[in-house]
């Protein structure tokens, strides 16, 4: 594997101070038994980070399963495959977005990998595995329960009494959000109602955001060229009426966690849909902060150039640096490791990143 020099990776656009947040900017891996790779997810388990993605020949095909990697003594394992979509012989279905979750409750509990199988987005199901050893090893894979998908893209959040809230969707009559809790690590399951019921947003893949008021805010991808937002006041039993964010979103997937010292921090393609065909619309990815969850700063420009940069996730691992993984040209999967204390911000206003247009 190829240590990529942190100062070659940020592209001319990103801001002069970028050198100083961003530690390591590296691949995952340079060769793999697959072409293709996307939907990226990090976790820390047992002080060490693990990764997955779904790879194969291309993102649909039958022979996509979820891969996986674990970070030791300052390398990338090669890529592993835990999981696949084979339901019996000869019939085999591709797998898509997978989430990799460590429960702090209770104490000793397993890494969970959580993943979609199905001959689409619009027919696929969850399932999942888990592992005891940080990623060496997967127990067999199993269905998460009729009509649950568990989390869609993003990672849960832990509620009390490890109680796991998924932010979900579903594609098959529109696209339309809503969570899903397990209060056993994924054995049952109960749900919320669809949060987008109007005709104003499709919206799917949710984000977590915890404010120190106790509300939940979660953002979205959208088709109307905007993250969308919607708030919980109950431990996301119940959510608000779906609206717009003031930030842009190309229908690309987006990430967040919510730092230590209690600020917002946002991985995203800054860009509208209006940016001709995918991949354009994903060229551009940045990292942004909020104090609020309402007003954004701009932080970092993490890639700027042509290819597709898409689907990040991100976590502050028990150090409080931040870790981000991103789909990297469909070829690769990067990982990117910030220190948040040294992100120095600006203002977007109106929806544009200082000194770019999002045009």
């Amino acid at each position: 594997m190829k240590l990529l020099l942190t100062l070659g990776l940020i592209c001319a656009g990103a801001f002069a101070h970028a050198e100083d947040a961003v530690l390591t900017s590296e691949l995952i891996y340079e060769d793999a038994p697959f072409p293709s790779c996307h939907a990226s997810t990090i976790a820390e388990s047992g002080g060490r980070l693990v990764a997955a993605w779904f790879g194969g020949t291309d993102e649909g095909n039958k022979d996509v399963g979820i891969w996986v990697s674990r970070k030791e003594k300052g390398k990338w394992s090669a890529p592993t495959e835990v999981a696949d979509g084979v339901q019996a012989p000869g019939k085999r279905h591709p797998c898509w977005n997978p989430v990799l979750f460590q429960p702090k409750n209770p104490a000793g509990s397993p890494l969970l990998l959580f993943f979609k199988v199905g001959p689409s987005p619009r027919a696929w199901w969850g399932e999942m595995v888990s592992s005891k050893d940080a990623g060496r090893t997967w127990t067999k894979q199993r269905r998460l329960g009729k009509g649950v998908i568990g989390p869609v893209k993003n990672k849960p959040i832990e509620l009390d009494k490890g109680v796991l809230l998924c932010p979900s969707s579903t594609e098959h009559a529109g696209w339309k959000v809503h969570f899903e809790f397990s209060p056993d690590q994924g054995r049952t399951w109960s749900s919320t109602g669809i949060v987008n019921r109007g005709k104003l947003f499709s919206a799917i893949q949710p984000t977590i955001f915890r404010h120190a008021d106790g509300r939940l805010q979660a953002l979205c991808r959208s088709q109307q060229g905007r993250l969308t937002q919607t708030w919980s006041s109950d431990m996301g039993k119940t959510w608000s009426e779906m609206s717009a964010s003031p930030l842009p979103n190309p229908s690309a997937g987006a990430d967040g966690v919510t730092l230590r010292d209690g600020r917002h921090l946002l991985v995203y393609n800054h860009t509208t849909s209006g940016l001709l065909a995918r991949p354009r619309g994903r060229e551009m990815l940045n990292v942004a902060l909020s104090s609020d969850g309402k007003e954004w700063q701009a932080a970092l420009i993490l890639e700027k150039q042509r290819g597709e940069h898409s689907y990040p996730a991100v976590i502050q691992a028990a150090d409080g640096l931040v870790h981000i993984t991103y789909t990297y040209h469909r070829r690769r999967i990067k990982h990117v490791v910030l220190d948040p204390t040294k992100l120095k911000l600006k203002p977007i206003k109106q929806g544009r990143w200082p000194g770019l247009s999002t045009k």
